[in-house]
């Protein structure tokens, strides 16, 4: 009898097909976009534009006592401040102790906000050259409202409708993998100073097909807002940390450091630093007073506790109340930056913030309020502090007052700076908890959760923005 086998092979799963590790035109892709003035709104035009959507809608935001939040209460118990539903976030407090430092030992309050959420932009081509989906967003902390922010910038309570609300616009793209191919997709950390292990999911989409428009919404190129960028309180925090998350391509081969010094020496750093953090109840906290209108410092610093109530004709809910956390004073946020034998570098900070996820990231030279260390003895100012306050303008490279995230924050806002440094300035061989790295070497970590902060990361896009990222 003969056998079949040879000439009817039995039937199995077709072999596996296999693609690129990396997308190679990519980084050629978003230099194009990079280069390009845009095909749907000129730049000139953008301030107009952005007004317009403002002058659409009606927005006011009203500080209030706290008696008067809406849906918020305090816990008889424990103190802290929460939303009846259990969702969105609460206002809880915080006990931090650290091996070192000037101090080493305190107790604040602190946002648990323990969803992630989903900041994303949308990309398409027009005429051969990628466009950024963006939106412009009244957040009730920005101190002018409106500003750009991505596509999508929305709470998980947010765009499964727990405040039965409007649908989320354009969502379907970051949570439908059918809708488009994803160029980046990484959890990055929020503010470790106001938040308690906080997350978001920062996502760049190439979509598929015809993308419906929205009159809040506009198409620039990466060159648009990257020139944007240069503007005072235009282009929220949520963009400029997904900003920082394309993959642009890194002309330099060489560093000071190799790629796996500096993974050894943030190891380092993250193993050497005893942090402990724990949650307590905000009834506890010391040193933290609350009255009818505000839970404020007892020194009067750092930041305080408010409530508001909120007018938005263009978000998914048209009113609400809820907390804010306000700074007291403007922060200073700063990249000092050196060229080593033709090669840009900027100086890292490994910083330790209560509310990491994994104790340390990479942050700015220098992330301070000069007034919340003004009680301290010169050697306990922050490292390089005084040497930024000091730069000549011809050392300044790139500065722009941001703010931060308007949602949970009041006028937070922080100077934005890339300062040239010298020898005098910052030395080669920087103190311990520096590190000297080019912007491509913190581009790739930024592939990466919770190696660089979010504060870094907005100097990272304002580095990509400038000749200083390639000079």
């Amino acid at each position: 009898m003969t056998s079949n086998l040879r000439r009817n092979p039995p039937m199995g799963p077709s072999p596996a097909q296999l693609h690129p590790r990396e997308d190679a035109a990519l980084a050629d892709r978003l230099a194009r976009s990079a280069a390009a003035r845009g095909a749907h709104l000129a730049t000139e035009d953008f301030a107009d534009w952005l007004a317009s959507r403002g002058r659409a809608h009606r927005f006011q935001v009203d500080r209030i006592p706290f008696a008067e939040l809406a849906g918020w209460s305090f816990d008889e118990a424990t103190g802290n401040l929460a939303h009846h539903s259990g969702r969105f976030f609460s206002v809880e407090g915080l006990r931090v102790t650290v091996g070192d430092g000037p101090v080493r030992h305190w107790q604040q309050p602190i946002i648990k906000q323990p969803e992630v959420g989903i900041l994303g932009i949308l990309v398409k081509e027009f005429d051969g050259v990628l466009h950024l989906l963006m939106q412009a967003k009244m957040e009730p902390g920005n101190p002018n409202l409106l500003q750009l922010s991505p596509t999508v910038q929305a709470t998980r309570s947010n765009y499964t409708k727990v405040h039965k609300g409007a649908d989320v616009k354009y969502i379907e793209y970051f949570t439908d993998p059918a809708r488009g191919r994803v160029l980046a997709d990484v959890l990055q950390s929020e503010h470790g100073s106001w938040f308690f292990h906080k997350s978001n999911r920062n996502m760049v989409v190439e979509a598929v097909g015809e993308v419906p428009e929205h009159e809040d919404f506009c198409w620039l190129t990466l060159g648009q807002v990257n020139e944007l960028l240069h503007r005072d309180n235009v282009v929220n925090m949520d963009s400029r940390t997904v900003l920082s998350c394309f993959p642009v391509a890194d002309p330099q081969l060489r560093a000071l450091s190799s790629d796996t010094e500096v993974l050894s020496w943030f190891t380092a750093e993250r193993s050497r630093h005893e942090v402990s953090a724990e949650r307590v109840p905000l009834t506890s906290v010391q040193g933290w007073r609350r009255g009818e209108w505000s839970i404020d410092h007892e020194d009067g610093r750092y930041f305080r506790t408010v409530a508001v109530r909120v007018q938005a004709g263009s978000r998914e809910v048209a009113g609400w109340t809820q907390p804010l956390f306000e700074p007291v004073g403007r922060g200073v946020t700063a990249f000092l930056t050196r060229t080593v034998d033709g090669v840009r570098h900027v100086l890292v900070h490994a910083r330790v913030e209560g509310g990491f996820l994994d104790t340390v990231e990479l942050g700015p030279t220098v992330q301070a309020t000069e007034g919340n260390h003004a009680h301290l003895p010169t050697e306990d100012r922050p490292p390089f502090l005084d040497a930024v306050l000091a730069a000549e303008p011809e050392r300044i490279h790139y500065q722009a007052v941001h703010s931060e995230e308007g949602g949970r924050f009041l006028n937070a806002e922080s100077r934005y700076l890339i300062v040239e440094a010298d020898e005098r300035t910052a030395a080669q061989q920087p103190p311990e908890g520096f590190r000297w790295v080019t912007p491509g070497q913190l581009t790739s970590l930024v592939r990466h959760g919770h190696y660089v902060n979010v504060q870094a990361r907005t100097l990272l896009a304002c580095l990509n923005a400038t000749a200083v990222a390639v000079r």
